[in-house]
């Protein structure tokens, strides 16, 4: 016996029942008792392999992996060596702190494989020996009979021995949104997954009908659990912020060593002490590494978590947040997300009219328009007919439940009775008990049909394929009047409903037949001279907000790929009503003709993917990256996972979304909203923009000490600053005032510029130009004001110059709430945050320079009013100049480039 439970792929949906039972060993009856416990020994538990799981250790250990950090405990262990406790213990505070923040946010194990185990559901129904037997789950084994029936879940991969109208949701599975309609059959080698109508799915659920199926799968060699298995292999790559920022601490690491054995090099031609020179390397070593960057990052991003939330998204992952403010490209799924994954009846057509019908989803209501005027349904004798046969044809039922309208059954049918609904006439709900007989939809049909008694008088109620309904009728219904069915009818009902079909719509067409007092005893009888209605025109309704959205992602230059397991008529129809343009399909098996370079030179104009698979969804997401684009991979389903893990960003449907799609994801949708994709972009570069803006601050603030520092050692001076002052305007100052700006509101035009580049720095030439004039310029004044105090007394001169670089950087904030705009087009009072962090801090200088203990701990000493007065009065040509540098910017004409500059998918 041989299969894939062996480890060896078996094509079982080429195989007859006869034939998959054989190599199975199994019978219709079922397995033995005893050999099913053999089986169970022989193959294992029908489950999911865990992944080791992550200790919270390990989590907290990842915090100190940045460059950055690392030099900060390198800092930390120089001062242990010179004794200054004092530096020692403020430089580790601030490291346990990062750590703590990030630990915080980022202790959620991966739980993937959890999740999809979960989904197994707890008990399923056996045959042993011929009679039924509730199992665990877990305890099926190849060659099991399994019994399905409406509602339930397929605990493993089975081929199909019996089927009474059995139909199965693989959406999840396969990204189809029309349930599976499943039949005894054999099916050619190349049936892609979602074609395979002889085999259901582990994870799958059952949606209507019943049937029986042999087990040939269980464990991770199903498909689901080859898709575990694709998402447990799959690791984490490091996000874009922490690539750029991990180059700058590199940079900074370099800078702090160049910058130390200089000035010690310097000091010794000077015939200076080595202890002194010593001290002097450590604190200009203090004053380049810019020790508040990790922590105002970290507490900027969980910030930045809570407002994501507000707008919808749920973070999982600190760094996702500011990762999906540079994406570039959108792989959507369309059943749930573009898409309601509600499917609606849109249109009606009756002989002679088309008839629109309002609403969306499953809520009862909408108008019924002809012609664009509104009409009444219920006075329309062919519309009522059409909505009685298609309400008492029907197995679905609405109910509200928790002030939500919902379906039970299958959404195609559930269709049919929402439209009933929304022209509801009560005596349908009487009509509706009285169901004598049906005769059920199979593959070979294509029909249902059900029989009533309407007060003595039996009627026919049937629905089904277009072709198969009107090749039964012998009339039609138009304008009340029943004529004849003839070619020519016949014909014309067609092209309509090849027209219909052309627009995305499952059609499916209605009859009726008046029986008497006559009650079939064979579909033919009952089912022979029907009186065709119409057509039904079916769509899984695209979300309202989708189309402002895409327009959005637009402007910001982001793709947006719709990847799909529907149909292309589908898809390009779903596209075509929410704006998105394409330049044709791309259908599963056009990607696999295609190489990596093919496809992605097509990818930039084929924005359009039918019938993938979870492999193909893994291999564009790759291809992408490759190209040079952050990609964020939004799904909801099984088949999604290993995609969302992957990408850059993974987004997952927090309401329709699986628990797999979940767990593997980076952010969750709560509101399952496309359009909160759009404004967690829109929050993500916020967030950048300002950790680059409070980057260039701290940075130019440290210069500024660089240069007062070296200044004063090449004129022969004492120390300018003390180390410790220098932590201490790093930390608490400088911390305090980049943690305002990390809360700048976004900029008006955030969304009308391109992504940045996947490998543009975190600081550019002209960002270290910007950077260096202004902290030579701090550097300066700060030296000034040291030289102007120093003959009268170095603690005065040490005071006036730790209290005037803080006042010249605080004043300095305000250049850095925008690079190009001035205070007057934000408004000053638009950020709160930096008015309190600007209050506080020249409250906590102010302590410094009079409390007693401050001074001691600082080397301090008071300082008369008029010092203040001339500081600020220093720092102010900073503000203006600043000011004047945006104004002649935007007079100049700088403007960012278009979105619609290719940048985001660039082969070149």
């Amino acid at each position: 016996m041989a299969g894939d439970h062996g480890g060896q792929k078996e094509s079982w949906h080429t195989l007859d029942a006869a034939a998959v039972m054989e190599k199975l060993a199994t019978s219709p009856q079922g397995l033995t008792a005893d050999e099913r416990r053999r089986r169970l020994a022989e193959y294992g538990k029908n489950e999911i392999k865990e992944e080791k799981k992550v200790s919270p250790l390990v989590v907290f250990l990842r915090q100190f992996r940045s460059i950055l950090i690392g030099i900060l405990i390198a800092a930390a262990l120089v001062s242990v060596f010179l004794g200054e406790i004092v530096d020692t213990i403020a430089i580790m505070l601030i490291v346990i702190l990062n750590a703590a923040v990030g630990f915080a946010n980022e202790w959620q194990a991966e739980k993937a494989i959890d999740a999809l185990k979960k989904m197994l559901g707890l008990s399923a129904t056996v045959l042993v020996n011929g009679s039924q037997v509730e199992v665990d789950s877990k305890d099926i084994v190849p060659g099991d009979v399994l019994v399905l029936e409406m509602g339930k879940k397929v605990p493993a991969d089975a081929y199909v021995i019996h089927s009474a109208t059995l139909q199965a949701d693989e959406s999840a599975l396969t990204g189809e949104s029309v349930p599976v309609e499943k039949a005894v059959c054999s099916l050619e080698e190349e049936t892609p997954l979602s074609g395979k109508r002889n085999m259901v799915f582990m994870g799958t659920t059952i949606v209507n009908g019943r049937g029986r199926a042999v087990v040939t799968a269980t464990g991770m060699n199903t498909e689901f659990g080859e898709i575990a298995g694709l998402t447990e292999s799959i690791k984490d790559e490091e996000t874009p912020l922490s690539r750029r920022l991990n180059v700058l601490g590199r940079q900074i690491s370099i800078i702090s060593v160049l910058v130390a054995v200089l000035i010690v090099v310097a000091g010794l031609l000077q015939n200076r002490e080595l202890q002194e020179m010593f001290m002097t390397a450590v604190s200009l070593a203090v004053a380049v590494i810019p020790e508040g960057l990790p922590a105002v990052v970290t507490l900027t991003l969980a910030i930045g978590i809570r407002h994501m939330y507000n707008k919808k998204c749920l973070i999982r992952h600190l760094s996702a947040s500011e990762t999906l403010g540079t994406v570039s490209i959108i792989c959507t799924d369309k059943t749930g997300t573009l898409t309601k994954n509600e499917m609606t009846l849109k249109e009606i057509y009756t002989p002679g009219h088309f008839t629109d019908v309002g609403g969306a989803g499953y809520e009862p209501e909408g108008d019924f328009t002809r012609d664009g005027q509104v009409i009444d349904p219920t006075a329309d004798e062919g519309i009522r007919a059409f909505l009685r046969a298609g309400l008492f044809c029907n197995h679905a039922v609405l109910e509200e439940m928790d002030e939500e309208w919902k379906i039970l059954g299958m959404p195609t049918e559930g269709a049919l009775v929402v439209a009933a609904h929304k022209a509801w006439i009560p005596e349908y709900t009487l009509d509706i008990q009285n169901i004598k007989k049906e005769f059920s939809f199979d593959s070979s049909r294509k029909r249902m049909t059900t029989i009533l008694d309407a007060g003595g008088n039996n009627h026919a109620y049937s629905k089904g394929a277009p072709e198969v309904i009107s090749g039964l009728s012998s009339f039609y219904l138009k304008d009340g009047e029943i004529l004849p069915m003839d070619d020519a009818a016949r014909n014309e009902f067609l092209e309509v409903y090849e027209s219909m079909a052309k627009k995305g719509l499952r059609v499916l067409a209605v009859a009726e037949k008046e029986l008497g007092n006559e009650l079939p005893e064979t579909a033919e009888e009952g089912e022979k001279d029907l009186v065709f209605l119409g057509f039904a025109g079916i769509i899984d309704p695209p979300r309202e907000e989708v189309k402002e959205a895409l327009r959005t992602c637009d402007s910001a230059g982001i793709g947006v790929i719709m990847i799909t397991g529907d149909s292309a008529l589908t898809a390009k129809a779903v596209a075509d009503s929410v704006g998105l343009e394409s330049d044709g399909v791309l259908g599963a098996a056009d990607i696999d003709e295609l190489s990596d370079e093919e496809l992605a030179d097509r990818l930039w104009k084929t924005r359009i993917l039918a019938r993938v698979t979870a492999e193909h969804k893994l291999r564009i997401v790759g291809i992408l990256s490759e190209a040079g684009a952050v990609v964020a991979m939004t799904g909801d389903g099984i088949n999604d996972a290993p995609a969302l893990k992957k990408a850059d960003v993974g987004i997952a449907m927090g309401i329709k979304g699986t628990d797999v799609a979940k767990e593997a994801s980076d952010i969750i949708l709560v509101d399952d909203n496309f359009d909160s994709i759009v404004e967690g972009i829109h929050e993500g570069r916020r967030e950048y923009d300002n950790i680059q803006k409070f980057t260039r601050y701290l940075l130019s603030s440290n210069i500024g000490e660089i240069i007062a520092i070296a200044g004063g050692l090449l004129m022969n001076l004492p120390l300018v600053l003390l180390p410790i002052q220098i932590l201490w305007i790093n930390l608490v100052t400088d911390g305090v005032a980049a943690l305002a700006i990390g809360a700048e509101p976004a900029e008006s035009d955030i969304m009308k510029h391109r992504p940045r580049e996947i490998d543009r720095p975190v600081l550019d030439r002209k960002a270290m130009l910007m950077i260096t004039v202004i902290g030579a310029w701090i550097g300066l004044l700060t030296l000034f004001v040291f030289i102007r105090s120093y003959e009268a007394d170095i603690d005065e001169a040490r005071t006036m110059a730790f209290t005037g670089i803080i006042i010249f950087e605080l004043i300095n904030v305000l250049n850095f709430r925008s690079f190009r705009w001035n205070l007057t087009n934000i408004g000053i009072l638009s950020n709160p945050f930096i008015v309190a962090a600007l209050v506080a801090s020249v409250i906590i200088q102010v302590a410094v320079i009079y409390i007693p203990w401050f001074q001691v701990f600082l080397s301090t000493v008071p300082m008369p009013a008029m010092d203040w007065i001339i500081l600020a009065a220093l720092g102010l040509p900073l503000l203006f100049a600043g000011e004047l540098y945006k104004y002649i910017v935007r007079k100049k004409g700088e403007k960012i480039k278009p979105g619609r500059e290719r940048g985001y998918l660039s082969s070149s």
